[in-house]
């Protein structure tokens, strides 16, 4: 992605990080996101309208409620919106973010279940193997090729052997290649993966949900303090009721009432 487009992709990626940090499920985000792709991919004249420098967000946000609000869910929706909310430089970029959030999605869902590495290794091992055999590299590069044949090659080589995310990430490979080679994509899908694990994971535990403005706000300190991106997944829990507290790693900073409550008793017991 050129100009603009980055701008766009970092603002869609921040709503794509809050939802993940709201609880959204990587999964089904994921399945939504490949569908959104695969429509883009086929309609010039959708994408067209969905970039559209010269309509304002509030009829392209329109234009989503129609075409996707009935078929994705409410979070896959919103994220869409602030998308195409967004100044492209090119239409073709809008699908390219969209599949990259779609793979990401499936990446959080691997981390999320501790199978992160697991996800990394099988598909590298995975690329690996096809690039091997001629065969099957050209059976699941064929460009117009059985979509359920490929779907079903993939299934049978990784059933029992991978991750479901493994193999849906393969599967995604071979049935919606976007113009690439097999081996390009994973590649691709294992670029994602791997950007994702340069995140830190910032857990934020406080009594009342943090509102975008303040979501961003402390995702921008820590940032900057840890020099790194930084996820913010959201803990609602009454009883520490004021404050924040925020772990990342290891490391705790707790400025809860709670907290201050624990510390003056276990003073007071001295």
């Amino acid at each position: 992605m050129q100009g603009s487009s980055r701008a766009a992709f970092a603002a869609g990626h921040d709503a794509f990080v809050a939802a993940l940090g709201s609880g959204a499920e990587g999964s089904a985000l994921a399945e939504d996101l490949f569908g959104v792709t695969g429509a883009l991919d086929s309609s010039a004249s959708l994408r067209r309208a969905l970039v559209d420098p010269s309509r304002d967000g509030t009829a392209k946000g329109g234009l989503v409620e129609a075409l996707f609000g009935p078929k994705i869910s409410a979070t896959a929706t919103g994220l869409l919106k602030t998308l195409v909310d967004q100044r492209w430089s090119d239409d073709q970029d809008l699908g390219d973010a969209t599949e990259s959030l779609a793979v990401e999605a499936v990446v959080a869902a691997a981390e999320q279940g501790g199978r992160l590495d697991a996800l990394e290794d099988d598909l590298f091992r995975f690329e690996r193997v096809v690039a091997a055999d001629t065969d099957l590299r050209n059976a699941l590069s064929a460009q117009g090729g059985d979509e359920s044949v490929k779907a079903a090659l993939v299934e049978a080589l990784l059933e029992g052997k991978a991750s479901t995310e493994t193999i849906r990430l393969a599967r995604q490979a071979a049935v919606a290649p976007r113009g690439r080679r097999f081996g390009r994509v994973l590649e691709s899908y294992l670029t994602i993966a791997a950007r994702r694990r340069e995140q830190l994971t910032a857990t934020v535990t406080v009594a009342v949900a943090l509102d975008d403005t303040q979501r961003r706000r402390l995702a921008q300190a820590l940032t900057g303090i840890y020099n790194r991106p930084v996820q913010i997944n959201v803990v609602l829990d009454a009883a520490v009721v004021g404050g924040i507290r925020v772990q990342v790693g290891d490391e705790v900073v707790d400025g809860t009432i709670l907290r201050r409550v624990q510390e003056a008793e276990r003073a007071m017991l001295r």
